[in-house]
């Protein structure tokens, strides 16, 4: 059987993105079918009181690692997919700015500020926390600080760049919400957490520069 060469082609251009994306959809479909997504989401879920060694929680991954795990489980496929539409949307253009390895940095850094926000904003919570969107709101905060070229008025002291930003992030934020509320509220045991989302997001914005401007000095 012959490679399709422009599949290959799209691949590699953007291995980070591509890599990723396929990774979460097994990993995410595998947990669904066992051990379950209650057991996955229970086991390796980002608990935040479980930071708390006093709490007595205790998960199959360690504590300070359920970031990560957790970035690759899903509560659907109406999550999974929402999710992966939009890494490959934003990320692929995101990647081609800044280059496959500072991409996974950003990656990275998005999910560890998403799970930071998170406990920040509810250190007590039990309710597992599952799923990518707060590693993709970092992508989506990168996209919108480098490719944010629409144009819009200005409101009160906000300039237009940052009306920009706040309606896309606003616009994110309100997704995951409908997303929440066309599932029923059944979230497999876990929970949307706008913060971890606004924590993402936020890593993005402030990332997206400088993270451009290590890129092409290096060069």
């Amino acid at each position: 059987m012959q490679s399709n060469p422009a599949l290959k082609r799209a691949w590699g251009q953007f291995p980070a993105t591509h890599g990723v994306a396929v990774l979460t959809i097994a990993i995410s479909l595998g947990a669904m079918v066992w051990p379950g997504l209650n057991v996955a989401a229970s086991e390796s879920g980002f608990v935040p009181a479980a930071l708390d060694s006093a709490s007595g929680i205790t998960q199959a991954v360690p504590a300070w690692l359920t970031p990560l795990s957790s970035a690759f489980l899903h509560s659907g496929f109406l999550h999974l997919a929402f999710n992966l539409i939009m890494l490959v949307y934003c990320g692929r253009q995101v990647e081609a700015a800044l280059g496959s390895r500072l991409w996974l940095l950003l990656y990275g850094l998005g999910i560890y500020a998403a799970a930071a926000a998170q406990w920040i904003a509810d250190p007590a919570g039990t309710i597992p926390m599952i799923g990518a969107s707060g590693a993709i709101s970092a992508i989506v905060g990168a996209y919108a600080a480098m490719f944010n070229q629409q144009q819009v008025s200005a409101v009160g002291p906000l300039s237009s760049y940052w009306v920009r930003i706040l309606w896309l992030a606003a616009a994110w934020i309100g997704l995951q919400l409908l997303i929440a509320l066309a599932s029923g509220g059944d979230m497999g045991g876990s929970s949307i957490a706008i913060w971890a989302h606004i924590g993402g997001f936020v890593i993005g914005l402030l990332l997206a520069r400088p993270l451009l401007k290590h890129r092409y000095r290096a060069r």
